[in-house]
């Protein structure tokens, strides 16, 4: 929806939840569920959708010339195209995910080809009178697979700049012959390379400013904003913009999104065992959900992945935060609650100079929420969510 936070901002909600592997099975999902959801939440204009295509579909997209009746059908459905989500490369939805959804890493070509692929594609969808397009992306990678060892990592960050910097100019290229502004986002998530501001601010300053395309790279590399990922790493959300203002950064896209909550520290032995017994159901085989724990002592404790904290962690204190998507119009989940009171909290602090205009719930991990907080109406489910965040924030 245009204006919704704000003038000049469009909200609409991440595809992903409903992926396809092909472009058909993309196609035919937004004709499932993206035009149910419409129907529930603006029914006379047009709402955005966040679109995923995998690499195959991508490529397939483009081989077979499919955008030009693709972006038809999109406006005469009142689609509103306007971000890529460009972290998944294969197969969101595939049995086991995990690991393998931060490959290939930004050291890795076709990373960069995919990457490319998408802003090409955006370029071609994005209505006549819109300017501007986001693409979100992996935050360089995951540890173990983007360097292997410390040591290693000087030079695969600089394998990943060199090709930030050549789609920086291919970026601009694009800007020339359509113009449409293709700006790249940075997701920072926890575990991987860059898991907070902080580290993102860092990778700038080191990696990619100092030189004479200061200004380019600034206007076509920016942040994504995940609210739950920030909410995980216990970053306060204002301190968080402060940061990237400071550094000159734009959070050139925001995901609305919420967490799972747990404050053992402040439950009764009853109430305690029960959201223990619920953080055992939010373990799945399908993606990882890193968690962090903050102790009474102010420290803080990540684990890669729910199952190894409640290994380690069989009779819980302090404050658990989980990263598991949860449908972002829920404050609490039983005994368990959400960090959902943090997109309020980041959408206050926005200010001008950010330049952010995208926004978009993200709440991809519907089908494999604890069987007591699923949906057998998917549509409902985030048309329910994006009602939400019309109601109590927007303007």
């Amino acid at each position: 929806m245009r204006d919704a936070l704000g003038s000049g901002t469009i909200l609409g909600y991440c595809t992903n939840v409903h992926a396809g592997a092909s472009f058909a099975q993309m196609k035919a999902n937004l004709e499932r569920y993206a035009l149910p959801v419409k129907q529930r939440v603006s029914p006379d204009a047009p709402m955005g959708v966040g679109l995923w295509l995998s690499a195959q579909a991508m490529q397939d997209a483009v081989a077979e010339k499919l955008i030009p009746d693709f972006r038809a059908w999109l406006s005469e459905h009142g689609l509103l195209p306007y971000t890529f989500n460009g972290f998944p490369y294969d197969d969101f939805h595939q049995p086991v995910m995990k690991g393998k959804v931060y490959l290939p890493h930004w050291a890795d070509r076709d990373r960069y080809d995919y990457t490319l692929g998408l802003a090409s594609i955006l370029a071609e969808l994005l209505p006549d009178d819109a300017e501007e397009g986001s693409i979100s992306t992996l935050p360089l990678g995951w540890p173990s697979s983007f360097c292997g060892r410390p040591e290693d990592y000087p030079k695969q960050a600089q394998a990943a700049t060199d090709q930030l910097m050549q789609l920086v100019h291919t970026l601009a290229r694009i800007e020339l012959d359509t113009g449409k502004h293709i700006h790249i986002d940075l997701e920072p998530e926890p575990g991987c390379i860059l898991e907070t501001s902080a580290g993102v601010v860092q990778f700038f300053e080191q990696f990619l400013l100092g030189g004479a395309d200061d200004l380019s790279v600034l206007s076509y590399l920016r942040v994504c904003h995940d609210v739950c990922h920030a909410a995980v790493m216990f970053e306060d959300q204002a301190e968080a913009l402060q940061n990237y203002r400071d550094a000159g950064i734009k959070v050139g896209k925001a995901q609305l999104s919420s967490a799972v909550r747990v404050d053992f520290d402040t439950m009764d032995a009853e109430t305690r065992s029960a959201a223990l017994t619920q953080l055992h159901g939010f373990c799945e085989n399908r993606y990882l959900h890193q968690t962090s724990i903050r102790t009474d002592d102010g420290r803080v404790n990540s684990y890669l992945d729910l199952p190894d904290a409640l290994a380690d962690q069989p009779q819980p204190r302090g404050e658990w935060r989980v990263h598991f998507h949860v449908p972002v119009h829920l404050d609490t989940l039983g005994p368990s609650d959400t960090t959902q009171s943090q997109i309020g909290d980041y959408l206050a602090a926005i200010q001008p100079e950010d330049e952010t205009h995208h926004f978009e719930v993200e709440t991809y991990a519907w089908d494999v929420l604890p069987e007591s907080l699923q949906t057998d109406d998917l549509a409902a489910g985030i048309g329910d969510e994006l009602q939400w965040v019309l109601t109590e924030h927007g303007r």
